[in-house]
């Protein structure tokens, strides 16, 4: 009874945003058609301004498919469509937050950089990677580490045990920062082990988004953390008007322990993450543990994201663990990085790029979603053609149908190409993983989609000769035997399906 309750409540937040907004639109359309004595001149302004818009659509940086997508709209309504570009898209909220990011990263972005040694040892061993190791470390600004052991964790389960180790280790600090918490037997088992922490001393830190969580936590779970003792924040609250911003969600997942151990991957905190909940079947995800330099550079990721949300300036260097080497050295070398929607530089997106440039052999790759640009399209199509070993692993069973569909209409195109596509017959494939040439590795949280690439702050790491490799590459053949391949017969549908997929491709960045 007090479970249908608390749905219900849930439930009820939902439909009165919804009601809001819904509200919002109402009003713009009243106060134009109805409350106008000049219809003749307001339709007349809002044409001109949806021309202005348009014009400035196609002049700008961004990604050509969303001007597709922005400019079919406007020819579709072209009264409203300019004017709901603006009221969305150029609002002073998504730029204060944009300047505030900047400003945090100019202060913390000299930590990063402990050494010069790692880069120049990694550019020797690796020259095959070379231009992706200097691209992240001398233009994004993600330094490539050495001493750092790498252990590849999935399913989900994996990762969960793994985590409740570690975090029982923990001396000083725990940083957490995750899209989706909720309340069940694996954030329940960590919450009881950071209880415990916090009564031992150490500082501890959770942030979660809060759309994410908008239908699995209740609305003040903040206050309720703080009254353990443990400091949290809420990415982005979600607000029931139009804004950008609101678009801009922290999909990320990082714990860091103490400076020295960190996760990263595409597993959140929550019991369909491991199969304790069965919604879509088996879910497959994959997570990677880093032990050593590297997960320094987590931690600084957490803690700009941390500032970012709190609008706080600290002094981080008061985290920086001891970076002397280990006795017992790691193989390879290490690069994690981060994404954000709030410049125009597409990491996550270059790193999937350059692997598959810089591939000899094969690329695998898992991810959830498969709803490309063209430059990805192109990328994993030239790759296939070139005689690389393109295969690619998606669900069998959907947690959003539509967009399910919308990556079936992208089969076609790369099957005919030469890529090789197959669902994961069990369940729900949630991995985002690249593995290529038994030399380079990619695990984190961007999925292959226009939100992941261009929309959210996601982040991962780029493993290079690291033992962890095989272990991607050994689960990934081992995941094949669990799939069904796609064919090129299956993928054509009758007119009705392809009409209806070419619908979706056209909103496809909209998803």
């Amino acid at each position: 009874m007090q479970k249908r309750k608390w749905y219900r409540v849930l439930l009820r937040r939902r439909l009165i945003v919804a009601f809001i907004l819904l509200l919002q639109l109402a009003f713009v359309f009243i106060a134009i058609f109805y409350g106008s004595r000049y219809y003749s001149i307001v339709s007349s302004v809002l044409g001109l301004i949806s021309l202005i818009v348009s014009l400035y659509i196609l002049s700008n940086k961004s990604k050509s498919a969303f001007k597709l997508t922005w400019i079919f709209l406007i020819l579709l309504f072209p009264l409203f469509g300019g004017l709901m570009y603006v009221l969305f898209k150029m609002q002073s909220s998504t730029r204060r937050f944009e300047r505030k990011k900047r400003e945090i990263s100019t202060k913390i972005s000299p930590l990063y950089h402990t050494s010069d040694a790692a880069y120049i040892q990694a550019s020797e061993a690796l020259p095959q990677y070379s231009p992706l190791i200097r691209y992240l470390e001398k233009f994004a600004g993600f330094p490539v580490y050495a001493n750092t052991a790498t252990e590849y964790l999935s399913p989900g389960e994996a990762k969960f045990e793994c985590l409740l180790r570690e975090l029982r280790k923990a001396k000083k600090y725990i940083f957490l920062e995750y899209f989706i918490i909720q309340e069940g037997v694996m954030w329940d088992s960590v919450l009881e082990i950071l209880k415990q922490k916090v009564q031992e001393g150490v500082e501890v830190r959770v942030m979660y988004d809060d759309m994410g969580c908008f239908l699995l936590l209740p609305k003040n779970y903040a206050q309720t953390l703080a009254s353990y003792g443990i400091k949290c924040t809420v990415f982005n609250p979600f607000r029931p008007v139009f804004s950008a911003v609101q678009n801009n969600r922290d999909h990320r997942k990082i714990v860091s322990i103490d400076g020295k151990v960190a996760f990263t991957g595409g597993i959140n905190l929550a019991d369909e993450y491991i199969n304790v909940h069965r919604r879509f079947g088996h879910w497959k995800d994959a997570s990677v543990v880093l032990r050593g330099q590297a997960a320094w550079s987590m931690t600084l990721m957490f803690l700009e994201m941390w500032s970012s949300a709190k609008n706080t300036v600290e002094d981080y260097s008061l985290y920086l663990p001891d970076m002397t080497p280990s006795a017992q050295s790691a193989a390879g070398f290490v690069q994690p990085y981060c994404d954000s929607p709030m410049d125009t530089e597409n990491v996550g997106e270059q790193v999937y790029l350059q692997i598959l440039e810089r591939a000899r052999d094969y690329v695998y790759i898992c991810t959830p979603y498969l709803i490309a640009d063209d430059n990805m399209m192109s990328a994993l199509a030239l790759a296939a053609k070139s005689g690389i070993d393109v295969r690619i692993i998606t669900p069998h069973i959907p947690d959003k149908k539509i967009v399910h569909t919308t990556t079936r209409s992208y089969y076609h195109d790369l099957i005919s190409a030469g890529v090789r596509i197959y669902e994961y017959s069990n369940g729900f494939m949630h991995s985002k993983t690249f593995v290529s040439d038994d030399r380079v590795a990619t695990v984190g949280t961007t999925n292959l989609d226009f939100r992941s690439l261009y929309l959210h702050f996601e982040c991962g790491a780029v493993l290079y000769d690291s033992p962890a490799i095989a272990s991607i590459k050994q689960d990934f053949l081992a995941t094949l035997e669990k799939c069904e391949e796609i064919t090129e017969k299956q993928c054509r549908g009758n007119i009705f399906i392809r009409m209806w997929r070419a619908i979706l491709r056209l909103y496809a960045p909209l998803m």
